[in-house]
């Protein structure tokens, strides 16, 4: 292959504009100019409309964030995962129009800048041959990935791409959203006739210079282009043909790229910086942590548009339509009227209609709630379990759960909810529990206990049980609550608990909404634990976890907590609980949403049943793809449609395809209560059981006849 070396250095580039005459060099000139000005003033409204949003309180370590930002935008990690396949159609997209964009870019800087104004030419010798395969390459990664995904659309067509909407009827007039695939095919079709008619302009500049020795010599240092300049020659094409077709189609390819760089900010091409910028402000605790109300605040939640902060209006512009929140959420996949992707499309419609022109609406029309075109129904808010699977999965960080628990505070500050929960959070407020029990009977399931639990308001305990209400309360879950009391007694932990002073952690009852109340739970709990002496802070419940974690520390309640789970797997290492015999039971473990997608708390439970000698098989859909069991944002509170399968009930039909199951595990009180009655409504009691990992950490303990393996009887006596 010829270098630079063989010709004059100077020869060796693309001359722009070649054989063009002045007016036609002005005209491009002037339609580019005005593209930039197309794209300038929607640059300028969309920010317009960021602006109309309320801020983001508290400083932000913008360096910080854009370095990981970078780091998620060049990995294309979030992308690529559980769909890999369009995870590398993206990246070769990506790289391709990046490198593409960076090369446009530098003929730009040679030819205006650097010729014109110090009259030096940098695109020319070895860098532009080099210039040039770097370009035919990126072109072939571009179409190669664009190929993919209309063949994906065209033909594969996953479910999650169908915009068919749960929250609305056909009958509806914002029902449609055929316009959305138009918009796809349309993008997919101009950016990769940008990229095949580039290629043909440097295949017909090679036959219409054929007899240019610089040019044709060096034809292979462009593959693509020298492959079909073969072709058209070989077909006919001669030298002044070619000249004629490039002249027609460099301006069917300039006026194309323009109008692409012009639609930029009106259209989907603008989620390139979109979600940049989502992905840029994004929060690792924005579910597990929810936002306070500022006490000078006049309004609570989300009423109107108005009132979404500016991130938020950013998260709206920055989704993709891929889908992976739609498939990912338990409502949806129940028949809910709910989709986190529908959310987020309908208040995007909404911010555009409303905030996009240079006035405002008046104030009922900036409202999201109702049954209007773009509103958000009230039934799709109540559906939403918080669990945490769409923003977990979100490739450009869209926050739905943080936004949809505001638009649930606003509700909650009308009065608009189910009456089941509006008694529910007043038995809160009364008794400090979610069972209306008096709070003298939080700790009555001890009372069969052989042995005392100190209280750690009198006196000091090593470690303090903040035990929950299911588990305080609830009768099935009290077994569970001995078992592991008795677990703790018989280790000779130093444990206590708070006793009628503990109330309910408040973390469902800030993800129903009600933060008023959340505020006075939370400054209860630690105004009692500030009374007691402990050293560390131990929970069966992962709702409790959280929130005492992630959102006490903002309440001025900060300690050093952990999940029972954690607790039990360092004292069998440790060697503090010793399994007496091997539990030889076929066990599938549900990873609950408050301990596994929100805190990570993946590891312990999966150790203990391995030191329990359990065999363990993965549920399907496992750790961070974790399928909730309907319990979260207050549903446990809410009656859920007659007929209608529940989230738990899906689950167990995915537990049921296991061969051989003996045993479904949990660690959560809430999966307990959903998953046996799950167990019985959906036809398989009897065939394999739910049981608390505590259960069989006490089992593992419990004397036996001989040390060995569980016997087909005890397992029977198990199932039963």
């Amino acid at each position: 292959m010829l270098t630079a070396s063989n010709f004059d250095k100077a020869s060796v580039t693309r001359i722009l504009f070649e054989n063009f005459p002045s007016f036609a060099i002005g005209l491009f000139y002037a339609v580019g100019i005005a593209a930039i000005a197309v794209f300038a003033w929607g640059v300028h409204i969309q920010i317009r409309k960021y602006r109309r949003g309320r801020p983001v309180a508290g400083p932000i370590d913008l360096r910080a964030r854009f370095a990981d930002m970078m780091k998620v935008v060049a990995d294309h990690r979030t992308i690529a995962r559980r769909d890999p396949a369009a995870g590398r159609a993206h990246r070769m997209i990506f790289y391709g129009f990046a490198v593409l964009f960076i090369g446009t870019a530098t003929v730009t800087v040679d030819y205006d800048i650097t010729a014109r104004v110090f009259g030096y030419h940098f695109w020319n010798g070895n860098f532009y041959l080099f210039f040039k395969l770097a370009m035919n390459l990126a072109g072939v990664s571009l179409v190669g990935g664009l190929i993919y995904m209309m063949v994906r659309r065209g033909w594969i067509k996953p479910p999650k791409l169908d915009y068919k909407r749960p929250d609305r009827q056909p009958a509806d007039p914002d029902y449609d959203r055929s316009g959305y695939r138009r918009e796809d095919w349309a993008f997919l079709w101009t950016l990769i006739l940008i990229g095949i008619t580039g290629f043909v302009l440097s295949a017909l500049r090679l036959v219409w210079l054929q007899d240019r020795a610089v040019v044709w010599d060096t034809r292979w240092w462009s593959p693509v282009a020298a492959l079909l300049a073969e072709f058209l020659r070989a077909a006919g094409l001669g030298s002044s043909g070619a000249s004629i077709l490039r002249t027609g189609l460099w301006w069917f390819h300039g006026l194309l790229a323009l109008t692409f760089i012009a639609l930029i900010p009106y259209t989907k091409i603008k989620h390139i910086f979109t979600a940049s910028g989502s992905l840029m402000m994004r929060d690792p605790l924005a579910a597990q942590r929810l936002p306070r109300i500022a006490p000078e605040s006049q309004s609570v939640g989300y009423k109107a548009i108005t009132d979404f902060t500016w991130k938020h209006l950013l998260n709206l512009d920055a989704c993709t339509k891929c889908g992976r929140c739609h498939e990912a959420c338990p409502a949806n996949a129940a028949g809910a009227p709910l989709s986190p992707r529908d959310v987020i499309l309908s208040l995007r419609e909404f911010a555009n209609e409303a905030l996009e022109k240079n006035t405002l609406p008046d104030e009922v029309k900036l409202d999201v709630h109702g049954k209007g075109i773009g509103q958000v129904f009230m039934e799709t808010v109540w559906s939403c379990r918080t669990c945490m699977a769409c923003v977990e999965i979100c490739p450009v960080a869209v926050e739905h759960v943080p936004i949809i628990v505001q638009l649930r505070r606003k509700l909650v500050e009308d009065g608009e909810m189910e009456p089941q929960v509006q008694k529910t959070l007043q038995a809160i407020h009364k008794n400090g529990n979610s069972f209306n029990e008096s709070k003298r009977k939080r700790a009555a399931w001890a009372k069969p206990l052989p042995f005392e639990i100190k209280d750690a308001r009198k006196e000091p305990v090593d470690m303090l049980w903040f035990v929950g209400d299911y588990a305080s309360f609830d009768p099935r879950n009290q077994r569970v609550t001995r078992a592991f009391a008795t677990l703790l007694h018989e280790a000779h932990v130093d444990f206590g608990l708070l006793y009628e002073g503990e109330s309910n952690a408040g973390n469902d009852v800030r993800r129903v909404g009600e933060e008023g109340l959340y505020e006075l739970l939370a400054e209860n709990n630690i105004a009692m634990l500030g009374k007691s002496t402990f050293k560390r802070i131990v929970t069966t419940d992962p709702h409790s976890y959280n929130t005492i974690r992630n959102e006490y520390p903002d309440f001025g309640g900060k300690y050093e907590i952990e999940h029972y789970t954690s607790l039990l797997a360092r004292m069998i290492a440790e060697g503090t609980i010793r399994p007496r015999r091997s539990l030889d039971y076929r066990v599938t473990f549900h990873d609950p949403c408050h301990l596994g997608r929100f805190n990570k708390g993946y590891d312990a439970p999966r150790q203990i049943l391995a030191a329990l000698g359990c065999d363990l098989v993965e549920m399907p859909r496992s750790r961070d793809n974790s399928f909730c069991c309907g319990a979260g944002g207050g549903r446990i509170w809410m009656s859920d449609p007659v007929g209608v399968e529940k989230p738990s009930q899906l689950r167990m039909h995915e537990a049921a395809r296991i061969e051989g199951l003996d045993v479904f595990v949990v660690c959560c009180p809430k999966d307990l209560t959903m998953f046996e009655d799950a167990l019985k409504t959906s036809g398989y009691e009897g065939k394999f059981v739910v049981r608390e990992l505590i259960e069989l950490v006490a089992e593992s303990l419990a004397d036996a006849a001989g040390d060995g393996p569980v016997s087909d009887d005890q397992r029977k006596a198990v199932l039963a």
